[in-house]
């Protein structure tokens, strides 16, 4: 019997049943917490209003109802749905001083949160596809992207973005776990893989083969429809290359702006970054569930001129 596997049947013995976890990444903020509430508080204000003036904006108006803005308020359903994974937990513990949350309570937040990314990035692969048949096939949009097509996309971008955040969580459960303590100020898969003290194996192997295809599935659409515009728009008229750019600036921005935080939380996960100062790591940790559900709103709205006019005038009507 190897060594490794010694002390992996003492770990197994010495384990205990975890029925709460303890988020490690929070401090001693003093009478500053409160500070601290009252700007997560606004944020996530902000972020509901921005976010439901828009659906409402969308939904109460027939002009609206084009297969682009009804992926638009596809994406501000989903950012409403994140952040609302979020804010709660993240002000109550904020207020807290033991910093624990139930193991149920932990896993359900890992789905709202994981569910909330596959389909922010499912949507906004959706959202270039939409783009792409608008600008290189205009006399045949309305006929390609009918009301069941868009239908079926959007329930597509929901259910399986659900199946894949669900299966992880049926693979953690029942790890025998060795520890709980999150260094992070939420809950998070990887981090209870690293607590187990039995073998992960499964766990890791869905986790590479899933996020393949998480990323690279929308990747490769975003690309293809990316290159195709880009070529029309080179052979195209002026008018066609601004109709280009008025419509997929604001998607361009909200891609790297989402990717930007997920490529930074993902390295925080996977490497060892406890040289980091903790509130960098907060901060990197935060930054895509909370940027994200704030940008989109104010780029769509003040970028699309027929969102920009019907807000304008609801807001001062």
């Amino acid at each position: 019997m190897t060594p490794t596997s010694v002390y992996m049947r003492r770990a197994m013995r010495n384990h205990t049943q975890v029925s709460y976890f303890t988020l490690g990444a929070y401090f001693d903020a003093g009478v500053f917490k409160y500070l601290f509430f009252i700007i997560f508080l606004s944020l996530y204000l902000v972020i509901v209003g921005a976010n439901v003036l828009l659906v409402v904006v969308i939904c109460v108006n027939r002009s609206l109802h084009e297969p682009m803005y009804l992926f638009l308020c596809s994406l501000f359903v989903n950012e409403l749905y994140g952040s609302t994974g979020l804010f709660p937990f993240l002000l109550l513990q904020i207020l807290s001083d033991t910093h624990t949350v139930p193991a149920p309570l932990c896993f359900l937040q890992i789905f709202c949160l994981y569910s909330y990314a596959c389909v922010q990035f499912n949507n906004l692969a959706i959202i270039s596809y939409d783009r792409y048949v608008a600008i290189c096939y205009p006399l045949q949009y309305h006929t390609r992207m009918t009301c069941n097509k868009i239908t079926l996309l959007i329930a597509l971008t929901w259910f399986c973005s659900s199946v894949l955040s669900f299966v992880p969580l049926s693979l953690s459960a029942p790890l025998q776990l060795c520890g709980n303590i999150i260094n992070k100020v939420y809950c998070d898969n990887y981090s209870i893989v690293k607590l187990s003290c039995s073998d992960t194996t499964a766990n890791n192997i869905y986790g590479l083969i899933a996020t393949f295809f998480i990323v690279s599935c929308p990747v490769s659409l975003i690309f293809y429809t990316y290159m195709r515009i880009l070529t029309v728009c080179f052979s195209g008229s002026k008018q066609t290359r601004q109709k280009a750019v008025s419509t997929c600036t604001p998607h361009l921005a909200s891609l790297l702006n989402f990717s930007f935080g997920a490529f930074f939380e993902i390295i925080q996960s996977r490497f060892n970054m406890t040289s980091a100062p903790n509130m960098l790591r907060i901060f990197l940790s935060l930054y895509w569930l909370t940027c994200q559900p704030l940008f989109n709103p104010l780029m769509y709205g003040l970028n699309m001129s027929n969102i920009r006019v019907i807000c304008r005038n609801l807001i001062y009507s």
